[in-house]
């Protein structure tokens, strides 16, 4: 699956700068790296985002969210924001804020 490089490029700019932050291809899209653990990245036209797993029923209650399962085992910390819910910087920025206070806080790889 190719990954939608618009998303992917608004994410980049959004995170610029960030200390630690690499890019690397996988879930057949691009995760964007936090000093070595995931707090985001871009599936198809949705992005990916990495939050704590106590927090995924309230993320999930967001509109235009959905549990990211790619394999039939849906994965508890990890949701799916699909285009709607990223039609604008402040949405965009909600996300990323999640997924880089959650990677943020976990050790270094």
């Amino acid at each position: 699956m190719t990954f939608n490089e618009e998303l992917a490029g608004r994410v980049r700019k959004r995170l610029a700068g960030k200390k630690g932050l690499t890019e690397k291809k996988m879930f057949g899209g691009l995760a964007f790296m936090l000093n070595g653990n995931m707090c985001c990245g871009v599936h198809g036209g949705e992005l990916i985002v990495r939050l704590d797993p106590a927090r995924t029923d309230n993320a999930l209650v967001e509109p235009h969210t959905r549990i990211f399962d790619l394999s039939g085992r849906p994965m508890r910390g990890w949701i799916l924001v699909n285009p709607a819910g990223l039609v604008d910087e402040p949405a965009l920025a909600k996300w990323l804020s999640l997924g880089t206070k959650y990677a943020g806080a976990l050790p270094k790889k």
